[in-house]
């Protein structure tokens, strides 16, 4: 068995600072871990993944979950799964929050590091952001929690 660990990284993006604790190449892309600590009523766009289901295990604050319409709140020690091919989004409290994601398979983490570097900024950037989301298999939707306010 051949156990190697990558440098962790770190990427900030959206109002959040996402730090990958375990990468898709360390599983041979069985999964990713993210921790994400996030500024105030920070989230992404409606969107959907078709390859990965997410499960956020939420550490600090609270976050308000979107999934098919239906909206549910997550506060410390508390889980939300989203299933691969479902419609979602997410925004965290006033306070902000910190979570760990867990993504099945793995992969989607290059996407955080990808408009990271690109320095891209919702609204301003969507098109190039959808676009980017688009190579890693999630398609935008609409606005998501945090932009409808």
């Amino acid at each position: 068995m051949n156990i190697y660990t990558q440098p962790q990284q770190s990427h900030s993006w959206n109002g959040t600072t996402y730090r990958i604790l375990l990468s898709s190449a360390e599983t041979q892309g069985a999964m990713s871990i993210v921790h994400g600590v996030a500024g105030p009523l920070e989230g992404p766009p409606s969107h959907v993944h078709e390859a990965e289901d997410e499960t956020f295990l939420v550490l600090e604050g609270v976050i308000d979950f979107e999934l098919e319409g239906t909206v549910f709140r997550r506060g410390p020690m508390e889980t939300a799964h989203i299933p691969r091919g479902k419609r979602h989004s997410f925004r965290t409290g006033p306070d902000g929050a910190v979570c760990i994601a867990v993504l099945t398979p793995g992969g989607f983490e290059g996407f955080f590091k990808e408009v990271a570097a690109g320095g891209f900024q919702i609204p301003r950037d969507i098109a190039a952001i959808a676009e980017c989301a688009a190579r890693y298999g999630s398609q935008f939707t609409g606005p998501g929690l945090a932009q409808r306010g």
